[in-house]
């Protein structure tokens, strides 16, 4: 029983894109997510990496963790996604630059959700920061599930 929860999330990854998908029905609203969300991973793993690489790797590998216990081909994508991210972090700016990025991306998260008059799906559930990446790469890939 251990081991089945060591490699399989208790809820399965079609559960959680939907719930996701419940705060962002407005059209505007997933415009800027699909932007926002994965700047705001992008400028978390360059932040960490300006900490220490070592560090940097150490999250992405459990946040991998975390994509593979709910779909071997999401964690396909977002290890992709992870290692773009790794490379833009080489860009020759401070940490001074991510940060101010990571604010202005989570400002435009909060519009978005003042229009779709609906609060952040993290507000219930800390496990929807790592959804939201999850949601924008299962669109990108037309691989969503749909919604009543």
């Amino acid at each position: 029983m251990m081991l089945r929860q060591l490699f399989r999330s208790a809820k399965p990854l079609d559960v959680w894109l939907k719930e996701y998908a419940t705060s962002h029905k407005n059209a505007t609203n997933k415009r800027i997510h699909y932007v926002c969300v994965p700047i705001i991973f992008l400028t978390i793993v360059a932040l960490l990496t300006h900490i220490s690489w070592w560090l940097a790797v150490g999250i992405s590998v459990l946040a991998l963790w975390f994509y593979v216990r709910l779909s071997v081909s999401l964690a396909v994508a977002m290890l992709v996604f992870i290692v773009l991210c790794f490379g833009a972090a080489l860009l020759p700016v401070n940490a001074w630059f991510w940060a101010a990025v990571f604010a202005i991306a989570w400002v435009g998260q909060f519009v978005g959700h003042k229009i779709e008059g609906a609060k952040p799906s993290f507000f219930e559930d800390l496990q929807f920061l790592l959804i939201g990446p999850a949601w924008v790469a299962m669109n990108v890939l037309g691989k969503t599930p749909k919604t009543a």
